[in-house]
C-alpha cells in the first residue's frame, strides 16, 4: 500500500505509517501534478492548503482513503470522496487544546491591547493611558459552537472568572451544565456577550454566519474572536462593524482567502490577527500527525476509524464493543448472497439484531451487512461510507428490527433476503469467531471462514461418504464437516469447510449426486 503526503506533517506520523505502508512526502505539487500522480496511491494526507476536487478523487483509482492532518475538511469534496467510496478521516482532538489556549490568548490580548502595546514600544513609545484594557473577569464569553475546542475555552475562561454561554443546536444542554455553562439561542449569545468566540466547521449552514444581521446583534463594544474557519464571517461586514465603533475589536486567526491579500481587516488599530496558528504548538503537530496516522492505517486494514468525516461517527468505546459482530455481519452478508445467487438479486434485507447489540447504534452492523451483500455483485468499491448509498442505488431495501436475546445466545444477527424467495441465515460469535448457526429452517454450526461446501440433501445412509469420496479422488481437503436436520431421515443441510476451491465441474457432480437437490461452493 502507498501514502501520499502532499504537507509537512511531524515526523512521528511519518514514521508511524511507513511501519504499515510505503510513504510518499512530496511538497507544493501544482494541482495538474497531483492529479497525474495520484492513481498510483492508496492513502492521501492533506492539510488546508491542499484542494482534493471530485476530478482529483475521480483519478485517485485505487485511492481509499483521505486523511487530513486537522480538523476542517472543506477543501474536500466530500460527496465525490462518499458517492466513490473513499473514507475520509480527520484529527479533530490533538489539537483541541492548542487551539483552545489560542483562543484565550487572542481573548487577553485584546482586553488588555497587547500587540498595540508592543507595537508601540517598540517605536520607542511609553504611553500607558492609551492602552488601559478591561477585565475579563465577571465579562461574559458567549461560544459559538460548543464541540471539541469550545468546551476547552469554556473550561479555561470559568478557570479566569468568566460567565460563559454557549450556542451549540446539536449539543445537549446537560453536558454544558456539567460545565457550567448554559446554552442559547444565537441572538442571546450575541446580544450578552462582551466576548464572542466561534468555534464552528465551515457548511454550507455556517457560511456567513456572522453577516452583517448578526454583527448588528452583537453587544455594543463587544468584541469578536475567530480561530475556526475564515468564511464563517463576512469580513466586508465584520470591517464595517468596526469602522463605525459598533464592535469594540476583533481577533482573527484564519481568514476567507489565505494568506490574506489586500484584506482591509489586517492593520486595522483594533483588530489582532495570526496567521492560522490555532494548532501550531509542536506538541499539537505530532498528535495530530499521530491521529491522521492512525486513522489512515485502520481505513486501510479495513477497519472504521473513529474520526471518519464521511459515514457515522462512532464512539471508539461503541466500536470496541461491536467489532466482532460488525465482522460478523459482513461475513453473513457475503454468505446470503451466494447462497441467494440462484433466485436473482434481493428486493429487501430484513436485519434482526436479537441481545445486546440490538439497543445502541447498530449503524456500523447495518454498513457491515450492505458491504457483505453488495460487494460480491458490484463492480463499485463498497464500504461504510457508500453501503447506504449503494444500497438505495440498486433499490435494495433495508429493514431493521430490534429483538431480545433468543436461543442459547446473549447476540446474534439474522438476515432474511427476499426477492420472491426468501434466504434466512443466522449467526452469532463465539470465543471471537464469527459462526452460522442457522440456514433456514436448519440448525448448524460453522465458523464462517475459508471456503464452504453447502449441500441440500435427504438424509440417508451413506450421503457424507459420497461426497467425501468425490472431494478425496480430486485431493480436496476437508477441515470440518456439520449437519442440521429437520428429522432423521428427513431433510439435511451438510457443510464442509474445505482447505482449496473444486473445481467447478467437481460441484456440480455432487449436486447431480441422488438425494442432493443442491450444492454451492461459499467463499468467505
Amino acid at each position: 500500500m502507498r501514502v501520499l503526503v502532499t504537507e509537512p506533517l511531524a515526523e512521528p506520523g511519518i514514521q508511524r505509517l511507513r511501519a504499515h505502508a510505503e510513504v510518499d512526502v512530496r511538497l507544493k505539487l501544482s494541482p495538474e501534478e497531483l492529479k497525474r500522480i495520484i492513481p498510483g496511491y492508496e492513502a492521501l494526507i492533506v492539510r488546508s492548503g491542499t484542494k482534493v476536487t471530485r476530478e482529483l478523487i475521480e483519478a485517485g483509482a485505487r485511492l481509499r482513503v483521505i486523511g487530513r492532518a486537522g480538523t476542517g475538511v472543506d477543501n474536500i469534496d466530500l460527496k465525490a470522496a462518499t458517492e466513490h467510496g473513499v473514507i475520509v478521516v480527520n484529527a479533530p482532538t490533538a489539537n483541541c487544546v492548542a487551539a483552545a489556549e489560542h483562543t484565550i490568548a487572542l481573548l487577553l490580548a485584546l482586553a488588555r491591547n497587547i500587540p498595540q502595546a508592543d507595537q508601540a514600544m517598540r517605536r520607542g513609545e511609553w504611553d500607558r493611558h492609551r492602552f488601559v484594557g478591561t477585565a475579563i473577569t465577571d465579562k461574559t464569553l458567549g461560544l459559538i459552537g460548543f464541540g471539541r475546542v469550545g468546551s476547552e475555552v469554556a473550561r479555561r475562561a470559568k478557570g479566569l472568572g468568566m460567565r460563559v454561554i454557549a450556542y451549540d443546536p446539536y449539543m445537549p444542554a446537560e453536558r454544558a451544565r456539567a460545565l457550567g455553562v448554559e446554552l442559547r439561542s444565537l441572538e442571546d449569545v450575541l446580544q450578552e456577550a462582551d466576548f464572542v468566540s466561534l468555534h464552528v466547521p465551515l457548511t454550507e449552514e455556517t457560511r456567513h454566519l456572522m453577516n452583517a444581521r448578526t454583527l448588528a446583534l452583537m453587544k455594543p463594544g463587544s468584541s469578536l474572536i475567530n480561530v475556526s474557519r475564515g468564511g464563517v464571517v463576512d469580513e466586508e461586514a465584520l470591517y464595517q462593524a468596526l469602522q463605525s465603533g459598533h464592535l469594540a475589536g476583533a481577533a482573527l486567526d484564519v481568514f476567507s482567502e489565505e494568506p490574506p491579500r489586500d484584506n482591509p481587516l489586517v492593520g486595522l488599530p483594533n483588530v489582532i490577527t495570526t496567521p492560522h496558528l490555532g494548532a501550531s504548538t509542536a506538541e499539537a503537530q505530532v498528535g495530530v500527525a499521530l491521529e491522521v496516522a492512525e486513522a489512515v492505517i485502520a481505513a486501510l486494514e479495513g477497519r472504521l476509524p473513529p474520526t471518519v468525516v464521511n459515514a457515522p461517527m462512532i464512539p471508539p468505546e461503541t466500536l470496541a464493543e461491536l467489532a466482532p459482530y460488525v465482522d460478523l455481519a459482513e461475513r453473513l452478508g457475503r454468505m446470503a448472497i451466494q447462497l441467494a445467487r440462484d433466485t436473482g438479486g434481493p428486493s429487501q434485507v430484513h436485519i434482526v439484531y436479537s441481545g445486546t447489540i440490538g439497543r445502541g447504534d447498530t449503524r456500523p452492523l447495518r454498513a457491515a451487512v450492505l458491504k457483505g451483500l453488495l460487494e460480491p455483485v458490484s463492480e463499485q468499491r463498497i464500504n461504510w461510507v457508500n453501503a447506504d448509498l449503494i444500497a438505495e442505488q440498486r433499490h435494495l431495501e433495508v429493514v431493521e428490527e430490534h429483538r431480545p436475546a433468543e436461543g442459547p445466545w446473549t447476540n446474534s444477527i439474522t438476515l432474511r433476503l427476499t426477492n420472491g424467495h426468501v434466504q434466512e441465515i443466522e449467526g452469532t460469535v463465539v470465543q471471537g469467531a464469527p459462526h452460522v448457526v442457522r440456514i433456514g429452517d436448519f440448525r448448524i454450526d460453522l465458523e464462517l471462514n475459508g471456503y464452504i461446501l453447502i449441500c441440500r440433501n435427504i438424509d440417508r445412509p451413506g450421503m457424507i461418504g459420497q461426497v467425501g469420496t468425490i472431494l478425496g479422488r480430486e485431493g480436496i481437503n476437508i477441515s470440518f464437516m456439520q449437519v442440521g436436520r429437520d428429522r432423521p431421515r428427513g431433510h439435511a443441510v451438510m457443510a464442509l469447510g474445505l482447505d482449496e476451491p473444486p473445481p467447478e465441474h467437481v460441484v456440480a457432480e455432487i449436486a447431480s449426486l441422488p438425494d442432493i437437490s443442491f450444492a454451492l461452493l461459499v467463499r468467505i
